[in-house]
């Protein structure tokens, strides 16, 4: 019998955004996580790894494996944001202690084990620095035949940056691994490519106060109000634990927004790729050969785009150009008021 289901390996940094975008991936009906491996890059790798860990222990999920990866950049000294995400990573939020362990496995071995035994069955779902991607792929350069396909959240084209004024994040925390992941895709087939969720579109993913109350009514539990005249630091007073985990840690998250003068909103950047991996979400794309800037100060971690083919060289990516916003957020409504519904 033919295996409809869509199975992806993640690597993440969690991270406020990748916590729900892992919300909204477990309750997806006909989504496997095979693994989860864990980068450093919002925090540090350990603190990734107990967030992961709680997060399926919070949905009970706890059998999903996850992995450590690499501790730091390729080539860099690590930094973390954890003026973005908090000091544990996930806002103001409080999870229960998981009862899971991390793997013995390394990143790389996790997915290399799976796509070498499941060869053009796997999703790979990247939300975070690429380094243990571009280690993967140092020890197995067929590492993207044997996926089924890639999509990977990062980079800015055309847009400005959330890091520098060029720079993404998860670019500019470990650049030399970007550089690395695309040139190793230059010249593969259409379908192999990376299809890439950059700042030009994940930063329309402007989820408000609204959007929660929305998941925590449609879960049939009280109402949660975001108040932006609330003190900061107020927690949610939901008895459904799932509603308050995502309003503890998005009342952080939207904190941190307006503190930069981005209004009372939380970018979902990896909720966007999430979707994109699970065929939930609609866009257009582009073929364009990406590289990514690693030597000069001025504009370090940034990601350059020939879309018209002046370096001659091979496509590389498939940049995301729109989305639907509106969607995305109907969507993620249906899926977090489930779980909540589910697990609360």
């Amino acid at each position: 019998m033919a295996d409809h289901r869509t199975r992806l390996l993640l690597d993440v940094d969690t991270g406020i955004d990748d916590a729900v975008a892992l919300l909204y991936l477990l309750a997806t009906p006909g989504t496997s996580i095979e693994a989860i491996t864990c980068t450093a890059g919002n925090v540090g790798a350990q603190q990734v790894a107990i967030n992961n860990l709680a997060l399926l222990e919070l949905c009970g999920r706890a059998g999903i494996e996850v992995a450590l990866g690499s501790e730091v950049p390729l080539e860099i000294p690590l930094v973390t944001t954890e003026e973005t995400h908090g000091d544990q990573g996930i806002g103001y939020a409080v999870l229960p202690s998981p009862r899971g362990h991390i793997s013995s496995r390394h990143a790389v071995d996790v997915w290399l084990d799976a796509v070498r035994c499941h060869p053009g069955q796997i999703t790979g779902l990247v939300t975070g620095p690429l380094t243990n991607l571009a280690l993967a792929l140092r020890a197995e350069p067929d590492l993207p035949m044997l996926l089924k396909g890639l999509v990977i959240m990062g980079g800015a084209f055309h847009h400005p940056g959330n890091t520098t004024p060029v720079a993404e994040w998860n670019t500019h925390v470990d650049p030399h691994a970007a550089k690395e992941v695309f040139a190793a895709y230059e010249g593969l087939p259409l379908e192999k490519l990376p299809v890439v969720c950059a700042l030009e579109t994940t930063e329309r993913i402007e989820c408000t106060p609204a959007h929660v109350d929305a998941v925590a009514q449609a879960a049939g539990a009280a109402p949660e109000v975001l108040d932006p005249d609330d003190p900061d630091g107020t927690r949610s007073g939901s008895d459904n634990a799932v509603v308050a985990c995502i309003s503890d840690a998005l009342r952080f998250y939207m904190e941190f927004h307006r503190l930069y003068d981005q209004g009372y909103i939380a970018h979902l950047h990896d909720l966007f790729a999430a979707m994109v991996a699970t065929g939930e979400a609609g866009f257009e794309e582009r073929l364009a050969t990406v590289d990514v800037e690693t030597e000069s100060p001025l504009t370090f971690g940034q990601t350059v785009a020939d879309v018209a083919g002046m370096w001659k060289r091979a496509p590389n990516a498939r940049i995301i150009t729109r989305n639907d916003p509106a969607a995305v957020f109907d969507v993620m409504v249906r899926r977090l008021s489930d779980l909540a519904r589910m697990h609360g």
